[in-house]
């Protein structure tokens, strides 16, 4: 009977499951069924051999079962034991039949479903993301008593993460404690913390570790690196860092994942010191770095400019035994060619046991970078290929971008010749690097002729190309032509970019069509482009100078409200007109503001609200507000004295005007001509006129050639002086330079 009993169980659950013969001979050995061979037939059936081999409508499985009566074996059917059904739930079921089985089994009268089948249920459920029905067997089993582990927990959080749900794995996580009563251990932490890192929600992982230490989880060390890691990659350096100091506390000792993942970091954030003191630390804590350990922190210190320590510390990573790699050089050359120590890089490699082509186009570059292009020419044609190392496009791109950014268009020209006649063909980038480069020099017209040999060799514009024509239109004022372009990109496959749309928003702005450029603003969106600041600084700018100050202050709420961050620019544009328009203490507001976001704000800004100040007539104000600034590091021009000047002036306070002006020598700051103009002109204003004669020649002397405006504030203080119609003495004039005739 207990043979019957489990054919009849496989023959209603595998009717539809057609398996391969060596799982089949499996199964029925597990079962301990007899093995019968394929189309047995039973006595007396009128089967032949063809209709037994090509029957569509029989599973492998009633093949083997022919013997048997199925209605009847189905009619008898036996009840399935909890350990029968977790055996036929290991097989390679559909879902469907799965739950059928699952169910079949549960309404057996006096059966209860143990754990391990709902843990093997609910994994093939999570393999397909059938999450609903997941949450559906948690309660089921709740409801039953069935006593929860952490390992089905655990099963469930990693089928959230692998379908990138780390909410719900997180969700799950606390549901363990307050719904479903199961203590999780570090495990459980571990595995979300993990998700969390992977699934890109970073931010989210400290709030769990937080929760792990206030519920008095202990965490391990791979918890900490987890959450160290999640740290870094939100930049929040200083807090991981921290942690490892608090590792201690918990029993834990670093490991090398967790030295390598803050040093990686610390370099990254350009806080290479740090990073170095922490390498040392690895070593005191017998922590084995690898070669991208000292990869990282020589990049770190190359590109500090700190080059003699960098070569040091490949020293002390050869003393060690470590292999240096091609990046390792990479970096170190890349560091002194940087620095102008082409020479030195191109010594170091003819040191590298096995260059590549790679590090030769870092010399390259270094030496394009220095404007020394022979050189550059004789490490191509004599070193990288005498050597045996084919140069690719990438180098002869080097060479040709290199003349171009120092404006040498028809050298650039010259060496594409010399190489094509080498046999080197030139690609999509070769051609963009030209293009940028005759578009940056307005040679518009030889721009059509590189188009043209693009064109005859088969290649198309790209983005890149698209983005420098458009830009150099815009700016040469033929917006018209600028727009053709832009309809022709999507007929020819390219797609328009963030710089495609701010080029043709500025030329627009530039061309007072405004109109146009916010509709355009609007389209990119349609698009799927994101505006950002440079966008908004644009449009922002041309409202201002239109006057549209309401729609300039809704563009900025909208930019706020998008996420994108106000920078100087745009500050300084909103703080310049509220001055404008009498609202300094709204200015002042917005200057305070800015240094609350950590935008340090630019001479320019100050010098926006000094003038404002002393144009109201608040120069102490405008004083205090200065000294301020100095305070905090910022170094006043002579604008900022001028207005300061200015508005003592206009004040009446001549003798702080000139304690000031006297101070500025001192400061280092040459006077210019508003200045002398401007204390001249009171001098004069207060019928002070030997003073300013006397300011006039200390000027002189000093290197001020006076102006226009110099001498008609003396010539109208003369006219006014003197009565009309009367004569001037010859000493008179004399005083004012000039002769008798």
């Amino acid at each position: 009977m207990g043979l019957v009993s489990s054919l009849q169980s496989l023959t209603f659950m595998l009717k539809t499951f057609k398996s391969p013969t060596n799982v089949s001979r499996v199964t029925l050995i597990r079962f301990k069924i007899p093995f019968f061979p394929l189309c047995t037939t039973a006595p007396g059936s009128n089967l032949n051999d063809n209709e037994c081999e090509s029957s569509d409508a029989e599973t492998e499985w009633e093949r083997l079962l022919k013997p048997f009566d199925l209605k009847q074996l189905r009619r008898s059917l036996a009840p399935i034991s909890p350990f029968q059904l977790c055996k036929l739930l290991v097989l390679p079921l559909d879902i469907p039949t799965s739950m059928e089985l699952f169910q079949r089994a549960g309404a057996q009268k006096g059966y209860c479903h143990t754990f391990d089948a709902y843990y093997l249920l609910i994994d093939k459920l999570g393999a397909v993301g059938d999450f609903k029905i997941v949450e559906n067997l948690l309660k089921q089993m709740k409801d039953e008593g069935v006593v929860f582990k952490e390992s089905l927990f655990i099963l469930i959080m990693k089928h959230y993460g692998k379908a990138g749900l780390p909410g719900q794995a997180t969700r799950l996580l606390l549901d363990m404690w307050g719904v479903y009563s199961c203590d999780p251990t570090f495990k459980s932490y571990n595995v979300v913390l993990q998700i969390l890192v992977d699934g890109n929600c970073p931010r989210v992982a400290p709030n769990v570790f937080y929760d792990m230490l206030s519920r008095g989880v202990s965490p391990t060390v791979h918890t900490f690196g987890l959450v160290m890691k999640a740290l870094c990659v939100v930049n929040e350096v200083d807090s991981a860092c921290s942690l490892l100091r608090d590792m201690a506390k918990h029993g834990c000792v670093p490991n090398s994942v967790i030295y390598q993942t803050l040093i990686h970091a610390l370099c990254e954030n350009n806080r290479v010191s740090e990073a170095m003191r922490l390498l040392e630390d690895m070593f005191l804590m017998c922590c084995e770095p690898d070669v991208q350990t000292f990869n990282d922190v020589i990049r770190g210190l190359c590109r500090a400019g700190r080059i003699h320590e960098a070569a040091k510390l490949l020293d002390r990573m050869l003393l060690r035994g470590f292999g240096a790699d091609a990046l390792t050089y990479g970096y170190l050359m890349h560091g002194l060619c940087r620095m102008g120590q082409v020479d030195e890089a191109r010594t170091l490699l003819n040191k590298i046991p096995s260059p590549n082509t790679v590090l030769y186009n870092t010399l390259i570059n270094g030496y394009v970078s220095s404007g020394r292009f022979e050189e550059a020419k004789d490490v191509l044609y004599n070193s990288m290929v005498t050597a045996g190392y084919e140069p690719d496009a990438y180098t002869f791109n080097i060479m040709i971008d290199g003349l171009c950014k120092k404006g040498y268009l028809v050298s650039a020209l010259e060496f594409l010749s010399e190489v094509v006649a080498k046999g080197f063909e030139p690609n999509v980038i070769t051609y963009t690097i030209l293009i940028n480069g005759f578009c940056k020099q307005g040679r518009l017209e030889e721009v059509a002729e590189i188009l043209n040999s693009m064109s005859a060799k088969g290649l198309s514009l790209t983005t890149v190309g698209y983005n420098c024509l458009i830009c150099a239109l815009s700016k040469d004022g033929k917006i018209k032509e600028a727009l053709q372009l832009f309809c022709e990109m999507s007929t020819k496959g390219c797609k328009p970019d963030i710089y495609t749309f701010n080029s043709l928003i500025h030329g627009l702005c530039m061309n007072d069509k405004m109109e146009q450029a916010l509709s355009l603003y609007h389209d990119m969106f349609l698009e799927g482009v994101i505006a950002n600041t440079v966008t908004y600084n644009t449009l922002i700018s041309a409202l201002l100078m239109r006057d549209s100050v309401q729609q300039a202050f809704k563009l900025v709420d909208e930019m706020l409200f998008r996420g994108c961050p106000l920078d100087s620019i745009t500050y300084n544009g909103l703080i310049k007109v509220l001055c404008k328009t009498g609202s300094v203490e709204k200015g002042l507001g917005l200057f305070e503001e800015m240094l609350g976001k950590g935008i340090f704000p630019t001479i320019i800004t100050c010098n926006i609200l000094i003038s404002a100040l002393c144009k109201t007539g608040k120069v102490n104000d405008a004083l205090k507000f200065l000294r301020d600034m100095i305070h905090r590091g910022l170094t006043p021009n002579i604008v900022s004295y001028n207005c300061l000047i200015n508005g003592l002036c206009k004040m009446g306070h001549v003798q702080e005007a000139l304690n000031i002006f006297n101070r500025l020598q001192g400061e280092g700051i040459c006077p210019d001509d508003i200045t002398y103009n401007t204390l001249i002109s009171r001098h004069c204003h207060e019928d002070m006129f030997n003073e300013a004669c006397l300011l006039l020649y200390r000027g002189v002397d000093n290197g001020f050639i006076p102006n226009e405006i110099t001498w008609s504030i003396l010539i109208n203080y003369f006219v006014k002086k003197i009565p009309r119609g009367a004569r001037l003495s010859k000493d008179y004039m004399v005083e004012f330079g000039a002769s008798s005739s």
